[in-house]
């Protein structure tokens, strides 16, 4: 079942502060508030008292933007399987971060059970649409 449009007002939508991301549109305010969440979510995965609760499930990576060159720090959700770290990204087409994954991939580094670690990441799109990046661990 095909999840409705937001409907903007009519007056935003040629706005700098509306975004259309594959049908939905996506307000600046929202993008802002995302941002902030994020932060705030990084802040409790690494934190010494919190991290080893609130990071069952949800870590952090950071890598270096394909495109603008500048270190991007998420938080993610995921899990193992095997030796590998399987990300799932919710939405990807309102995202663009898995994109520095595509094709050969990238190098990162993920946040597991307090310590840093440094991988490859590659993402992959399947037939349903769905992307999941996969981080093979270094060494």
């Amino acid at each position: 079942m095909a999840t409705p449009a937001l409907r903007c007002p009519e007056h935003a939508v040629n706005s700098h502060n509306w975004t259309t991301v594959d049908h939905v549109q996506i307000s600046g305010v929202f993008q802002a508030m995302s941002r902030a969440v994020n932060r705030g979510a990084t802040a409790l995965i690494t934190s010494p008292r919190w991290g080893r609760v609130v990071g069952l499930g949800l870590t952090t990576i950071r890598y270096t933007g394909r495109r603008s060159g500048r270190t991007v720090e998420l938080p993610v959700g995921y899990r193992r399987k095997g030796e590998d770290i399987l990300i799932g990204v919710a939405m990807p087409d309102g995202k663009k971060w898995w994109r520095n994954f595509l094709g050969a991939g990238a190098p990162l580094t993920i946040l597991l059970a307090g310590a840093e670690r440094t991988g490859h990441a590659v993402a992959v799109r399947d037939a349903r649409g769905r992307v999941t990046v996969t981080v093979r661990l270094d060494g």
